[in-house]
């Protein structure tokens, strides 16, 4: 096992040093297709997509995939060292994407690595997918095109500080126009699109939606942004806003919309609505190994690329979440070591 350790902390060194944006990964792609390569072992790639298989794949029993994503967000304006050439440390491995997902890239592929040879009761498959992080139309939606008929389970591999998210709240993002007439503000003349805006942004925090989820609680509605005018004495006839919702999987997106449009003067507009909630049956054999193993469970707040697969799945990977998207982000050695370990327990419990 401790080669296994090594060889992912090795590994995510490389990956770290490789940009890899969203819709960008090709670098990362190219570089994890030749290292798969080196070790005689087929990949299929579609776009930024890489799909690896057992040599035993039998299409005859259920297959498990183990999922990660190689896209990044951009490093942010605080980052003490340069994020693509990190500071070496024998405790920790530094740069951009190295807890979110680089960590349970590695873990996962090593895992899968693991057990590529041994003949399981299931086959394992391993997908690591692109865009990600701006929930691009090349990642794991077209990837899903591809494997929705031959994956039954999938374990989602994400910063949780391998804690089992047995529930993902969805995402739905509005953008919210109100529209008003232009005057001079020294007439007090116009209709103030800035007013309604504000009263219309009162009125959606107001709402409460009748059901409950018993895992995820209510629908969670915040606005995060708004802008209107052009100068001091203007009366703005145009104000924006945008509005972020975590749905539970007790309304589908369009059914929130439905909800929302009717109770406000703004024109609200979806991004999206594909974005949906997750959550795994309870009876589910993923959810039977988090109970035999004890393994910490809870309904993540963060959406992944659960959202855009059809089959049971659980969340769970090395690192934590509150070190994604921030400065100066690492994952330790010993993170990654957990990692593997609980991946290659958590598999070995699931073909009992």
């Amino acid at each position: 096992m401790d080669t296994y350790i090594q060889n992912a902390a090795g590994l995510l060194r490389e990956l770290v040093s490789i940009q890899s944006f969203s819709g960008k990964e090709d670098p990362k792609s190219n570089f994890l297709t030749g290292y798969f390569s080196e070790r005689g072992i087929s990949i299929e790639r579609i776009g930024n997509n890489l799909i690896v298989r057992q040599p035993h794949h039998d299409a005859s029993r259920p297959t498990l995939m183990l999922n990660s994503h190689l896209d990044t967000v951009r490093p942010n304006t605080g980052y003490t060292f340069d994020p693509f050439n990190p500071p070496h440390s024998n405790s920790h491995v530094y740069g951009l994407g190295s807890n979110d997902a680089g960590a349970s890239v590695v873990t996962l592929l090593q895992t899968f690595l693991y057990f590529y040879e041994k003949e399981l009761p299931f086959n394992l498959l391993l997908a690591l997918s692109a865009e990600e992080e701006n929930s691009g139309p090349n990642g794991m939606s077209l990837l899903w095109q591809k494997l929705s008929g031959e994956v039954n389970m999938a374990i989602i591999g994400e910063p949780t500080g391998m804690r089992a998210a047995i529930a993902e709240r969805g995402l739905l993002v509005i953008d919210g126009e109100a529209k008003g007439v232009s005057g001079h503000a020294a007439r007090n003349e116009g209709v103030n699109a800035l007013y309604i805006a504000l009263e219309d942004i009162y009125t959606l925090r107001s709402i409460k939606f009748d059901k409950v989820s018993p895992t995820m609680g209510e629908v969670k509605l915040t606005v995060t942004q708004i802008n209107a005018g052009i100068q001091h004495n203007v009366v703005p006839d145009r104000c924006n806003f945008v509005v972020d919702i975590r749905p539970t999987e007790m309304y589908t997106n369009g059914e929130i919309m439905d909800v929302l449009q009717p109770k406000v003067k703004s024109e609200l507009k979806a991004r999206s609505l594909t974005n949906r909630s997750s959550a795994t049956p309870a009876d589910h054999p993923l959810m039977q190994c988090v109970q035999q193993l004890g393994i910490e469970s809870y309904t993540s707040p963060t959406t992944s690329d659960w959202m855009r697969v059809t089959c049971p799945a659980v969340k769970m990977g090395p690192g934590e979440s509150e070190r994604s998207h921030r400065p100066d982000e690492f994952v330790t050695i010993g993170e990654l070591k957990q990692g593997i370990e609980g991946y290659v327990r958590f598999i070995k419990n699931l073909m009992k």
